[in-house]
């Protein structure tokens, strides 16, 4: 499909009907596929050969969609997951193991970085967090001869942080280590990663990429562009012998598709984390609707960022959107259809005129959730960060006061006017 537009590719990539067959992609829900003879068995274990026989390695269902998310980021191959915590933690482990080093973003989302800050601590593998923002000299300083990948956001959760994806790119490159992007907030329809250096990108696919908040999953897509074997002595898992597959060399037997091969065969097979074929068709239906989705979510984003910088009660507004907005440039280089539907903000008085704007909200919903097609709001040092000391929300650009905002597609009128009610009640 790589001949057709994303539109196109959103509705038309990953499943091709046979004749005769179904058009919409069925659901495969069964956990074991059947074979005729033990030998075929036995090469499908061997990985001498294609085809499905436990659905904790692959299912058709998922693989079709896995499929078309690698379509749409312009990837070689993709492997879905059970959550976007459990592809980000594939993304790195795949490559890094414990005595070795990766960096991130300080500006990352909450969860992500408790994952490698404190979890993946336990496993000993050592994060260092980084201000994105900060010259190239100073991020040097945080390269050392063990660092295996960096990782960033391209839109940061919540803190709106945009990625300079070449400068990172280029960073990581210059230390022979690939760039791990997240690219939940943009997606593919606003952002191309590979277009601009990134290696590998990674998706929590139950925000706008299901948009109705149905299912909860993740997603991981190799670009096919790393050369793994030039660093060989730094990503053995993959240039050397796998005894637990009789020897095979990834990166000689499955070429470029040699990264998520090993995701799939080595990490699903001992951690398990997948996703149902259920959550996957789920995850399918809202992709046909994604790229008219983001349309609507910049259209009513812009409009009620425009609102809120203007409100008096209102001191602060993060969308890059926005004409002087710190992050307008790179968005307009990186973005140029537009970001997401996520803004950040903070009401003058801090954390207390926060809490009784929030409660205050009759169409937007407090939950625990972000990027769907209803509008919603949370306050992250509160919730999703509040695992994170007061410096640690400072690295992260969380202020105690900041309001995450997600805006929806309802009519942006009607998202207006809950705004303002609830305004003038703080």
């Amino acid at each position: 499909m790589s001949d057709y537009q994303i539109e196109t590719k959103c509705i038309q990539s990953g499943w091709q009907p046979e004749n005769g067959g179904p058009r919409m992609l069925p659901i495969y829900q069964s956990t074991t596929f059947k074979y005729d003879t033990s030998e075929h068995m036995g090469k499908l274990f061997d990985l001498e050969e294609e085809g499905y026989f436990y659905t904790r390695l692959q299912n058709p269902t998922n693989d079709a969609v896995a499929a078309k998310i690698a379509d749409l980021e312009g990837g070689v191959a993709a492997m879905l997951t059970s959550s976007g915590q459990a592809a980000n933690f594939y993304a790195v482990f795949n490559i890094c193991e414990a005595g070795e080093h990766v960096i991130c973003a300080s500006s990352i989302y909450g969860g992500t970085f408790n994952l490698l800050g404190v979890t993946m601590k336990k496993l000993g593998i050592e994060c260092t967090f980084v201000d994105v923002d900060a010259p190239e000299e100073e991020l040097e300083k945080a390269f050392k001869p063990n660092t295996r990948a960096v990782l960033a956001e391209s839109i940061a959760n919540p803190a709106l942080v945009i990625l300079d994806i070449e400068k990172m790119a280029r960073l990581a490159h210059s230390h022979g280590v690939p760039l791990i992007v997240d690219n939940t907030f943009a997606t593919p329809v606003n952002c191309r990663p590979f277009e601009w250096g990134a290696d590998i990108v990674t998706h929590s696919t139950t925000k706008y990429m299901d948009g109705h908040a149905m299912q909860v999953g993740g997603a991981i897509v190799d670009s096919g562009n790393f050369d793994w074997e030039a660093y060989g002595d730094k990503f053995h898992g993959l240039t050397t012998p796998d005894d637990s597959y009789h020897g095979i060399i990834y990166t000689k037997k499955f070429g470029k598709k040699a990264y998520i091969t090993k995701a799939t065969s080595q990490l699903m097979r001992d951690l398990g984390s997948i996703p149902s074929p259920m959550n996957c068709f789920l995850l399918n239906v809202g992709l046909e609707t994604l790229p008219l989705r983001m349309e609507r979510h910049c259209y009513n984003a812009q409009k009620v960022a425009e609102f809120l910088q203007a409100h008096e009660k209102v001191a602060a507004v993060n969308y890059a959107g926005l004409p002087g907005d710190k992050y307008h440039e790179l968005a307009k280089k990186y973005m140029p259809k537009g970001t997401c539907g996520v803004i950040s903000f903070e009401l003058k008085g801090g954390r207390e005129p926060a809490v009784r704007f929030m409660d205050s909200l009759k169409l937007a919903s407090i939950v625990t959730h972000v990027a769907d097609a209803k509008t919603c709001v949370l306050h992250p040092a509160s919730h999703t960060h509040r695992q994170l000391n007061d410096q640690q929300l400072k690295e992260a650009g969380i202020s105690p006061g900041m309001i995450r905002l997600s805006v929806g597609i309802e009519n942006v009128q009607d998202i207006i006017q809950d705004l303002s009610q609830a305004l003038e009640q703080a």
